[in-house]
C-alpha cells in the first residue's frame, strides 16, 4: 500500500473521511468528454432492469435493566453480484446483510418507531484485505443523522477488524427522518462506501405514518455512480485525488433501473451516496416534456413545511424526501428522474439520466392523496430557534493545501485531531458547546474550485444564509439539516442546536477480544 493522502477529507466529509491515493494503474482512458465512457466493462442498458427494493431488517424485542429495546444483527460481508447487465462479468461488492442472508447493495433498511431504543450488533465478516483495492479492511458503522453517544457514533478510528463485532446503541429520540448507515473507518470510508457499504435507516412516528405515503408508496432511492473495469470489477479513478465521477449511475445498486408505479402520490426517500458527484434532479414526463409536480416534504433532519420545486440540488450524504404527483400522468407514460448536474462535476454521455418510472395503472389506495403540512409540534426544534438566541459564532474555513493535497478545517488535518487525543476545537477557542444552546457556524469554502457537502455529527441545524454561489437559501433546503452544500467560494451560515440526549446506555466496547473502542465525541 502507498501512504494515504486525503485530498477529499472534506469533499467526502459527508461520509466521514476522504479519498486515499491507491497507487493503482487502471485500464481507463486519460481524457473524457461528455460523450465518452470511461468504464471498459460491457455498457449497461438504460431502463432495462427493474429497480430492486432493499430488504427490511427484522428486529428481536429484548429488555435489560434500562428497559425494552430492539436488537438487530448485521453482518458485513463480501459477495459477487450481478451489477452489470445479465451475462456480463460479476462485480465484487461489500455489503450489509442479516445473518444467513446474502449481502445486498444497498444494505437492509432498518425501520424503527421514535423513542425505541436499539442495539445494532455488527460483525465484520469481510476479508482481511480488499480483493479489488488492496487495503487492509477495518470498519466502523456511522448512523448518519443520529444523536448517538460518542462511543456509538462510528467514529473514524473506532474500528473493528475482520472477525470482530461491536454493539451500537441508538436512542432514536429524534423526530421522524431518513437516516443512513455506512462504513466510517479511517482512511477507508471512500473505498468501502464505494464498494457498497451503505443503507437507509427510517425513524418513524404516528404523524408521519398517518400523513405521508407508506408501504409500496414509500420508496427508498439510494443513488450512486461508479466506474467498471473490463472484468466487471469496480474501478477507481479519482484524477489526482480531485474526485471520483463515475460514468454509470446506479439506483439501489442497479444501473439506470425502472420502477412500475400507479397514478397517485408517491414518496421517494432520496439518498445521494456518491463519493464526489452532486446532482440537480427533477422528474420529467417524457410524453409531455413537463416536470411532474414535486414537493420536498422532509430534509435530513425531518419533516418540514412542504416546498414545491421543479428541481432540487442534491449533494453526497444529503437526504430529501419528495412527494411526486404521478396522478397527473396517464397510464402508459414514462417519467424520468433526470440530472442536470452542477458546477465542477465531470459528466458523461448518460449521467443526465437516473431512473425511469413506468405508469402502469390506476391507484389502488385512496390514502395520502394530498401534500400535508406538519403542525409545529412535529417540526424539528432547530426550525423555531431565533438567530438572536445563538450564544456565539464559530468561523469554519474549508481549506486546501496544494503542496500536500490535503483538505483542512481551519488549518487542521485529521492527524492533528488524532494527535490532540480527540479534543481539538476547530476554531481554536477551547470553548465547547453546551447542551441546550444554539450557535452560528459560519462556513467558508476556500478550497479553490470544489464544492463541499459538510456533515456535522450529533446535531441538527438550519441554513440561515448564503453569500456567493447560490446567494440565497434554496426552497428545497428550508428544513432541518445535518449536511450542507457549500459551493465554490461560498460562505454559508447555519444555526446549530445542541440538544440533550438520553444517557442510560451500556458502554460501547466491542464484543470479543478486539475492536478499538472510541471514547471521543463532538461534532466534526
Amino acid at each position: 500500500m502507498t501512504s494515504l493522502n486525503r485530498r477529499d477529507v472534506l469533499k467526502i466529509g459527508a461520509a466521514g473521511v476522504g479519498v486515499a491515493a491507491l497507487g493503482m494503474t487502471l485500464p481507463l482512458g486519460e481524457a473524457a468528454s461528455t460523450a465518452d465512457w470511461i468504464s471498459t466493462a460491457p455498457k449497461p442498458a438504460r431502463f432495462a432492469r427493474r429497480m430492486p427494493l432493499p430488504p427490511v431488517l427484522v428486529p428481536t424485542p429484548m429488555s435489560d435493566e434500562h428497559g425494552d429495546f430492539w436488537h438487530f444483527d448485521l453482518s458485513e460481508r463480501s459477495a459477487s453480484a450481478q451489477v452489470l447487465d445479465p451475462g456480463s462479468p460479476l462485480t465484487t461488492v461489500f455489503g450489509y446483510a442479516a445473518p444467513g442472508a446474502a449481502p445486498t447493495v444497498p444494505g437492509p433498511v432498518i425501520r424503527v418507531p421514535q423513542n425505541t431504543r436499539v442495539r445494532l450488533r455488527v460483525t465484520n465478516d469481510l476479508p482481511p484485505v480488499h480483493p479489488t483495492f488492496g487495503h487492509e479492511v477495518a470498519t466502523s458503522v456511522h448512523l448518519h443523522g443520529s444523536a448517538s453517544l460518542p462511543q456509538f457514533d462510528g467514529y473514524a478510528n473506532d474500528v473493528s477488524l475482520p472477525g470482530r463485532a461491536k454493539d451500537y446503541w441508538y436512542p432514536n429520540h429524534q423526530g421522524p427522518r431518513t437516516l443512513w448507515y455506512h462504513d466510517h473507518g479511517a482512511h477507508q470510508t471512500a473505498w468501502n462506501v464505494y464498494s457498497g457499504m451503505v443503507a437507509q435507516y427510517h425513524l418513524k412516528n404516528a404523524w408521519e405514518t398517518e400523513n405521508l405515503p407508506q408501504g409500496r408508496y414509500d420508496v427508498p432511492l439510494t443513488v450512486s455512480d461508479a466506474i467498471f473495469a473490463k472484468d466487471g470489477s469496480l474501478a477507481y479513478l479519482d484524477r489526482d485525488h480531485s474526485g471520483l465521477y463515475g460514468d454509470v449511475i446506479t439506483v439501489n445498486g442497479v444501473p439506470w433501473p425502472y420502477l412500475e408505479v400507479e397514478r397517485r402520490f408517491y414518496r421517494f426517500r432520496v439518498l445521494m451516496a456518491t463519493l464526489s458527484r452532486s446532482m440537480t434532479l427533477r422528474f420529467v414526463n417524457t410524453r409531455t416534456g413537463a416536470t411532474v409536480p414535486t414537493w420536498v416534504v422532509a430534509t435530513d433532519g425531518g419533516v418540514t413545511a412542504p416546498q414545491r420545486v421543479t428541481s432540487w440540488r442534491h449533494a453526497g450524504a444529503e437526504r430529501y424526501e419528495v412527494m411526486v404527483d404521478l396522478g397527473t400522468c396517464r397510464v402508459g407514460d414514462r417519467v424520468e428522474l433526470r440530472n442536470a448536474s452542477n458546477k465542477n462535476n465531470r459528466d458523461y454521455q448518460y449521467t443526465g439520466k437516473v431512473l425511469q418510472l413506468r405508469v402502469t395503472g390506476e391507484s389502488t389506495e385512496d390514502r395520502w392523496g394530498t401534500v400535508p403540512t406538519p403542525p409545529s409540534s412535529e417540526l424539528n426544534p432547530v426550525m423555531t430557534v431565533p438567530v438572536s438566541a445563538a450564544r456565539r459564532t464559530r468561523d469554519i474555513d474549508l481549506e486546501h493545501d496544494d503542496l500536500t493535497n490535503e483538505f483542512m478545517i481551519n488549518g487542521h488535518t485529521w492527524e492533528d485531531v488524532v494527535a490532540s487525543g480527540w479534543n481539538l476545537f476547530a476554531d481554536d477557542s477551547g470553548d465547547p458547546p453546551r447542551p441546550g444552546e444554539a450557535e452560528i457556524w459560519r462556513i467558508e469554502n476556500k478550497s479553490g474550485g470544489w464544492f463541499h457537502p459538510l456533515h456535522i455529527h450529533l446535531v441538527d441545524f438550519r441554513i440561515v444564509s448564503r453569500r456567493g454561489g447560490a446567494g440565497r437559501v434554496q426552497p428545497w433546503e428550508r428544513g432541518p439539516k445535518d449536511v450542507v452544500y457549500v459551493g465554490e467560494g461560498e460562505i454559508v451560515e447555519v444555526l446549530v442546536l445542541y440538544r440533550i440526549a438520553p444517557q442510560a446506555y451500556p458502554d460501547g466496547r466491542s464484543t470479543g477480544p478486539a475492536g478499538a473502542t472510541g471514547e471521543q465525541g463532538g461534532a466534526t
